[in-house]
């Protein structure tokens, strides 16, 4: 699989599928400098998360928080699109793990009743679903499993961040990129890219209570090399100092990937 016989698909959850043909999502968190982004996300999680809570991890790619959080004993279902993700998933659950996999669309949650679930993961179908009425079931339908207390966590990838990061990867992406030269709107394939305010729509016009905005990796793409390279002292440095302002607003649009947190 590639990017151009990708595109050629149509059918857009067979597009969704087949883009983890060519990403391996397995081995993306696995860097020091990706991962600053799972660090933060589960700092955030943990902020909210107490003994005996529920886990739903929508989209749950190759399984990094799911693993993580039944590695800590809590309860995890876990529901993923991607033939892909599932394979490389399913063969890390050890038998101690508490983890229902399922193979599932984020768009009909209908295996699950409502008001079930304390803490609810959406980190990935808003990085691919172009329409907004299939944005906009995802959250509907993690709003209803959601118990009324619950506090809900939703990804996005940034569109202002992914210019500066493409460009640091090639040269002549000002004169080749796939991106819209008068709005900078990156182009949505193979991912989706939204600005913080169009995060912030989404979420209000779901009827989302945002309680932080958070950005996930800020500049740790763009500086990998050198943030690989850092001494575990150093690093945990630098991770004190991301987290330090990766709530302050003006860090938000300098962010590959996007964290909000909210209540129903």
């Amino acid at each position: 699989m590639n990017f151009e016989e990708l595109y050629k698909i149509k059918d857009e959850f067979e597009q969704i599928n087949r883009t983890y043909d060519i990403f391996d999502e397995e081995h993306r968190l696995c860097s020091k400098a990706a991962r600053v982004e799972f660090l933060t996300t589960v700092k955030y999680i943990e902020k909210y998360l107490k003994p005996g809570m529920k886990i739903l991890d929508i989209g749950a790619g190759a399984g990094e928080y799911s693993l993580y959080f039944a590695e800590k004993g809590y309860e995890v279902s876990a529901l993923e699109l991607a033939d892909n993700n599932i394979a490389a998933f399913r063969k890390r659950i050890k038998k101690e793990h508490n983890i229902e996999l399922v193979q599932g669309n984020a768009v009909d949650l209908s295996r699950y009743p409502d008001k079930s679930f304390d803490i609810v993961l959406v980190f990935g179908p808003l990085y691919h679903l172009h329409s907004e009425k299939d944005r906009q079931k995802v959250i509907a339908e993690a709003k209803r499993v959601a118990k009324d207390e619950a506090v809900l966590f939703f990804a996005f990838i940034g569109n202002d961040m992914i210019f500066i990061t493409e460009l640091n990867y090639d040269s002549n992406y000002i004169k080749t990129g796939d991106f819209n030269r008068e709005t900078f709107k990156m182009d949505d394939f193979p991912f989706v890219f939204h600005t913080v305010d169009g995060c912030r729509k989404i979420l209000e016009d779901g009827g989302i209570k945002i309680i932080h905005e958070v950005a996930s990796d800020g500049v740790s793409e763009l500086m990998a090399e050198r943030i690989n390279n850092l001494d575990d002292e150093d690093y945990f440095t630098y991770l004190r100092y991301h987290y330090y302002c990766c709530e302050k607003p003006e860090m938000l649009g300098r962010s590959n990937h996007l964290l909000f947190v909210g209540r129903k």
